[in-house]
């Protein structure tokens, strides 16, 4: 249908996953830039003849030049949530000057934006909001031309707005809520933004315009609040706003009562602080969609978790590299001493039936042992400020290389042999956990399991020693468990053993 080579920035995340296949379909020639190529190859359009995935991170300019070689145009999809990282609006403005300069230098003739709504001169703009405004001035003071489309609340399944108001509304019959819950807002549907990012792309009339999209309805939070109970057949909510709740601690108990960790909470609670609504309807002559209403959203995603259909999530940003003490190889001591923990089993089976029960581990599944530990575990972590056990997972049977896996992230599948989870919990150093299945012949496995800790300081250590007990007995009964549900015989083990030192590396 066409030959156009069309660069995608930020590909890993919930609307750039959802935008590449959509381009693909219409015939578009895709490259997509991202820090763990492994997490977009893993995808079901991860290796479509016309993707092409490059390695590279915004932050380098050389990486980003390169990337933008040969293309026509860029979608830019980039933005920091993460609040607790405290420079989100020096690494945005380096982003976008790093695809100004890689735009410029490789002729493209457009660069496609998606920023948020919200007057730049209103005096309660949030800082995340702020920075979005500041990329925007990036983007458009640069020779290359912009298409900036700017949108308040994305509404779908997976998405971190939606997440924050299902689990709110299904956990709280009554709430105390801050005055922002009265604030108007034009939520518009995913399925409408991808509509949007598709449709500017072949609507010449849209280059170097900044354009407002929206749903059909101006809203409330509150109104979505009683919307989403309806749908989801529960009873009318009762809400009582309050004028001391700001959005730091509005932050604080949205990430008690929901996955979205309180760094991200707080962007999304000062965001709905002030009025987002349209105020330019031109989007609707220059790229004509059909607009789905709130109610419709809400009932389609709610339809899409029940099915188990969730195609991505606001988790899925997250980091899907391993620490570097676990690529190099390096001694033990060059930087830190790394504590271990393995153990082994030896089964009658073969590795793909040992994969299959392996990779269905965590979330609505369980961890098959002990899991009021893991609850417990979990519990704690959310109350120091980690992700907990709620995130779950996206998928229950399918896993792919940058997944959120309760408190864990999937950095390597080596599918039927090798998985490879970092610890995203609150923890005194880095943590890791790896799964190996080593084909012994004869119909034969063995299925090792390792934990790995790179302890911070002396608390880090005494963290380690404190629970290696617990651990030995943890690991033994989940690799007892694995095997019963594989329904196949053990035939030694489990048992501890010394592991290699260091994960291979891989640089």
């Amino acid at each position: 249908m066409t030959d156009k080579h069309i660069l995608v920035t930020g590909g890993t995340g919930y609307v750039g996953g959802r935008l590449i296949p959509r381009l693909l379909n219409a015939g578009y020639k895709v490259r997509a830039m991202a820090r763990s190529p492994e997490r977009l190859l893993c995808r079901p359009w991860g290796r479509h003849p016309k993707m092409d995935v490059v390695p590279g991170d915004a932050l380098d300019q050389s990486a980003f030049i390169h990337a933008a070689k040969g293309c026509d145009a860029a979608y830019y999809l980039i933005h920091s949530m993460n609040a607790a990282k405290g420079k989100f609006a020096q690494a945005d403005r380096t982003a976008a000057q790093n695809m100004v300069t890689a735009a410029q230098q490789n002729n493209l003739t457009r660069i496609i934006y998606l920023g948020g709504l919200g007057e730049a001169d209103h005096e309660s703009l949030s800082k995340h909001l702020k920075s979005r405004h500041e990329v925007e001035k990036i983007l458009m003071g640069s020779s290359v031309p912009v298409t900036n489309l700017r949108a308040a609340m994305i509404l779908g399944a997976g998405s971190a707005s939606f997440e924050m108001l299902r689990y709110l509304v299904d956990r709280l019959p009554a709430m105390i809520t801050p005055r922002w819950v009265q604030t108007p807002c034009q939520p518009i549907s995913i399925r409408n933004v991808l509509d949007y990012l598709e449709g500017v792309l072949q609507a010449p009339e849209t280059v170097g315009q900044t354009l407002d999209i929206g749903g059909t309805e101006v809203l409330t939070y509150h109104d979505l609040i009683q919307i989403y109970a309806e749908e989801a057949g529960l009873r009318k909510r009762l809400i009582i706003p309050v004028p001391v709740l700001t959005p730091w601690l509005s932050a604080k108990w949205i990430h008690l009562v929901t996955p979205i960790p309180a760094s991200i909470a707080q962007p999304l609670a000062e965001g709905l602080s002030i009025p987002v609504v349209c105020r330019d309807s031109r989007i609707h002559s220059m790229v004509p969609v059909k607009l789905i209403d709130s109610r419709q959203t809400i009932r389609t995603a709610l339809d899409r978790i029940h099915q188990e259909k969730v195609d991505t999530c606001w988790f899925d940003g997250g980091g899907a590299l391993p620490p570097e003490w676990a690529t190099c190889g390096d001694a033990d001591y060059a930087g830190g001493t790394i504590l271990q923990g393995a153990h082994r089993i030896g089964i009658e089976a073969t590795p793909e039936s040992v994969w299959k029960t392996l990779q269905q581990i965590g979330g609505h599944n369980g961890w098959y042992f002990a899991q009021p530990l893991w609850q417990l575990r979990g519990l704690l972590d959310r109350a120091v400020g980690g992700p907990g056990m709620r995130r779950g997972r996206r998928d229950p049977v399918d896993l792919r290389v940058g997944d959120g896996l309760d408190f864990w992230r999937v950095i390597t599948l080596e599918p039927p042999y090798r998985m490879l989870l970092l610890a995203e919990m609150k923890t005194p150093g880095d943590a890791l956990l790896e799964f190996n299945i080593q084909p012994k012949g004869e119909g034969r496995i063995t299925l090792e399991m390792v934990a790995r800790f790179l302890p911070r300081g002396l608390f880090g250590i005494l963290y380690w020693y404190a629970l290696f007990p617990a651990h030995q007995w943890l690991f033994e009964g989940m690799l007892k468990k694995v095997a019963q549900k594989t329904g196949k015989r053990v035939v030694d083990g489990p048992e501890a053993f010394k592991a290699e030192s260091s994960v291979e590396c891989k640089l």
